[in-house]
């Protein structure tokens, strides 16, 4: 495959493939009909059977070529799958083509400071498990690092002190870029301001710009209910002290944290029970 792509990504090579498309024809006529020399012609030629998309034969004096069209289809059928991947409903293009909406509505709302003041988003989350494990993946680093971040991304720090004041830092890169080679994808940086465990939890965090100042801050409410199945996860989000340059942050509010509660979901879903919160239950 990679020498046919390289065989055809020349113009003068594409344009010969052209020609032969249409009938079997000798080196001279092909170069006449390409506007080249005919030695030129013979190279690409050779080269293109190299490739093992034309193929020749000699006819008393002159060479014939023709096109061996199973190469081609070959490769339309592997660009036609690539194609389908890349559009496949609610597939990763799909997200980077809601996002790019949502960005470019938020990027012409964002006139002044203060824009986005009051806006609000609110989430719900049926979970599996009881409200003091759900508890533990909201609060606990080493589970908030398991789905704390939108897809395609990973969580390279974080710090939940889960106490009134306590400190939070959240900075994630592109899940493929494991040595940090990339620069970073996010960094927030908040405060926790109300425990109630297995029930309420309360904290602010900001997105930090690239100047080290905050875009804005997102004030966030989580309610945990206790159902028969599991637990009811409320979330509500409202936006204070946003700048022009919160728009690109704004845009990803929804779709993110969504795609992080969906990654929960699943992970409850996998495993509703916990062993240490059985444990400790059952020793009082």
């Amino acid at each position: 495959m990679d020498a046919l792509l390289t065989a055809l990504a020349d113009p003068a090579r594409w344009r010969l493939v052209s020609l032969l498309a249409e009938r079997p024809r000798p080196v001279g006529v092909l170069a006449q009909l390409a506007g080249a020399r005919q030695p030129q012609t013979t190279k690409h030629l050779q080269t293109l059977e190299r490739a093992g998309v034309v193929t020749s034969q000699r006819t008393g004096q002159r060479r014939i070529y023709a096109l061996r069209p199973a190469p081609l289809r070959d490769l339309a059928a592997t660009l036609s799958g690539l194609a389908d991947t890349a559009t496949q409903a609610g597939g990763p293009r799909a997200t980077y083509d809601r996002y790019g909406a949502s960005l470019h509505a938020e990027r012409a709302a964002a006139e002044a400071p203060g824009w986005a003041d009051g806006r609000s988003f609110t989430f719900r989350r049926p979970l599996a498990g009881r409200p003091e494990l759900v508890w533990r993946h909201l609060t606990d680093p080493s589970l908030l690092a398991q789905w704390w971040t939108p897809d395609d991304l990973r969580v390279s720090e974080l710090v939940f002190e889960a106490r009134p004041g306590g400190r939070i830092v959240h900075e994630y890169r592109d899940a493929e870029d494991t040595y940090g080679s990339d620069v970073v994808a996010g960094r927030a940086e908040g405060v926790v301001e109300g425990v109630r465990p297995a029930e309420r939890l309360i904290y602010r965090t900001s997105p930090v710009l690239p100047d080290g100042s905050l875009a804005f801050t997102a004030h966030v409410d989580l309610g945990l209910r206790p159902t028969e199945t599991g637990t009811d996860l409320d979330v509500h989000w409202r936006i204070t002290d946003s700048t022009v340059d919160s728009a690109d942050f704004i845009a990803g509010i929804e779709i993110g944290f969504g795609q992080s509660l969906d990654k929960l979901a699943a992970i409850l879903a996998a495993d509703p029970h916990d062993t240490d919160t059985t444990d400790a239950r059952s020793t009082k």
